[in-house]
């Protein structure tokens, strides 16, 4: 069943790196971003584990947890790691879930319902589509979902953007422009009149168009 936007998030349990979690009370009242990665020992998730494990300090400021998926077991997450570190300088600091039986992959509609229930002799190449990321609200609904293909590093530069621009306008009544940056200007919700728009937003309005009226970022 695919997985639409705005959705609940699906809920497992699951071994990680660190305990045993159920994943909506692992993410709790905070954000949360799910990765997913096609098999352990494969270059270019090599670099991604050792970036994201630099910039989690960014995540944490945002209040976002990161947790990480392969079709391996948790103990070659274990022996992965020494080599992200050696490879990349940082091991990864956030939990990497197991799912040898592939039903966490297929219940996010990474792996179709015939791929199989092991992990057992599968190549990277059987698990390409297994490249997601998925942002999810403390509401447990998904509100990013980005599928990038083998040969090509995902930017977590972006995905922290994108989370700064969700974060940002749930709480105003705006929205964000083409190639937004945080403490760039933003765009006044169509809904609400220029007059009423000028009175909520202090640092002024100004209407390129009757639908597009520019504001600065009210955060900044």
């Amino acid at each position: 069943m695919a997985i639409r936007l705005g959705d609940i998030a699906p809920d497992f349990e699951a071994d990680t790196t660190g305990r045993r979690i159920r994943f909506h009370e692992w993410i709790g009242d905070s954000w949360a971003v799910l990765f997913s990665h096609p098999k352990d020992f494969t270059p270019v998730c090599t670099t991604e584990l050792g970036y994201t494990a630099r910039v989690k300090p960014e995540f944490d400021e945002r209040n976002v947890k990161i947790i990480r998926i392969s079709v391996d077991a948790v103990e070659d997450h274990h022996g992965w790691t020494a080599d992200i570190e050696e490879a990349q300088g940082h091991a990864p600091n956030y939990p990497i879930i197991g799912d040898t039986r592939l039903e966490i992959a297929k219940l996010y509609d990474m792996l179709p319902a015939g791929a199989g229930d092991s992990h057992a002799g599968r190549t990277a190449a059987d698990n390409a589509a297994v490249r997601s990321v998925f942002v999810i609200g403390p509401d447990k609904r998904v509100k990013l979902a980005l599928v990038y293909p083998m040969s090509t590093r995902r930017n977590f530069d972006e995905v922290l953007r994108v989370i700064d621009s969700m974060q940002l306008t749930q709480q105003y009544s705006i929205s964000t422009p083409a190639n937004w940056q945080k403490g760039d200007d933003v765009i006044v919700l169509p809904s609400i009149p220029t007059d009423e728009a000028r009175r909520c937003f202090s640092k002024g309005v100004t209407e390129q168009k009757p639908y597009l009226r520019i504001t600065p970022d009210p955060s900044a």
